[in-house]
């Protein structure tokens, strides 16, 4: 049982930063803007988080600090692709690279080497599970926010009318509804929920930003985005899959010493792409998913 617990407890910690991610992108997915700039948004709010952290020594301060550094990205990301109508894939590219290069930059910069920042001396509290052990506090602050976000997308006037603007902007924009400010609403958040994902990395996960260590997760929240069909619940289902999987992969890591790591590091992305195979041509995005609006056409 104690080895069923702990795969358990795994998957729960290793879902979080994917969950709010994928949660995050679907806010954006839903008004009709797609982000694939989520793993430079989560990278960015990862390394504030950490460096927020590690100055004021304030758990609290660094969280908000990596969702509002994750929101701002994502006001970038907006502003191209909803006033200046850019294009979104080659928008989420730049800041996918540009998160790459400024984390790197500022580390050096702020701590004089490029590899990691110093380690945090304050921790993140843990909340206690009978039988499984202990879990962040912003892990139970990431599962909250999921639930939230399945109510607020289908319970809510504001909730409908993301829903409106993503499938047909201009009836949504006949009937008042004032498609750019829904759309801003949505990219925005879905920077804070990635910047929240970063910030469990560097200060719930490891106490230390260290680069790239988003590690490929904004992608693969991004396909349990499109794996749970855009819809919270489906979303929720696809990320505690891959949560599972990486968990799989890092228990796997300590049991099995005769192959090597980098092979069984492989099986959360292998998974991925397994998962995206079998939804291509099934699933439907939002019908105005990705096309700019021009209002009046």
């Amino acid at each position: 049982m104690g080895i069923i617990f702990s795969i358990i407890l795994a998957t729960i910690r290793q879902t979080a930063p994917i969950l709010i991610t994928a949660m995050g992108g679907m806010f954006a997915e839903v008004t009709g803007v797609v982000n694939i700039g989520m793993e430079g948004m989560m990278l960015v709010g990862a390394f504030t988080a950490a460096v927020v952290t590690y100055y004021t020594n304030s758990y609290v301060l660094g969280i908000l600090a990596g969702i509002i550094s994750g929101g701002i990205v994502a006001l970038i990301h907006a502003l191209i692709s909803i006033k200046y109508k850019g294009n979104q894939t080659v928008s989420g590219v730049a800041i996918n690279l540009f998160a790459s290069g400024f984390t790197i930059f500022m580390l050096r910069i702020l701590f004089n080497q490029s590899g990691n920042s110093p380690a945090i001396k304050i921790a993140v509290p843990n909340i206690h599970i009978p039988l499984m052990g202990n879990l962040p506090v912003i892990v139970i602050l990431i599962y909250a926010l999921a639930i939230w976000a399945n109510y607020f997308l289908y319970n809510t006037v504001t909730g409908l009318r993301m829903r409106a603007v993503g499938e047909h902007p201009l009836a949504a924009d006949t009937v008042g509804i004032n498609v750019y400010s829904v759309r801003y609403f949505g990219v925005i958040m879905s920077g804070m929920f990635a910047g929240l994902g970063g910030a469990y990395l560097s200060i719930g996960a490891l106490n230390q930003f260290t680069k790239e260590m988003s590690a490929g997760r904004g992608f693969i929240a991004l396909a349990a985005l499109v794996f749970g069909k855009w819809k919270p619940k489906g979303v929720i289902m696809a990320s505690l899959l891959f949560g599972f999987a990486d968990a799989i992969q890092v228990l796997i890591q300590q049991y099995v010493k005769s192959i090597p790591p980098q092979f069984i590091q492989m099986i959360p992305y292998i998974l991925t792409i397994l998962a995206l195979t079998g939804v291509v041509g099934k699933a439907v995005a939002p019908k105005a998913s990705g096309i700019p609006y021009e209002k009046g056409n």
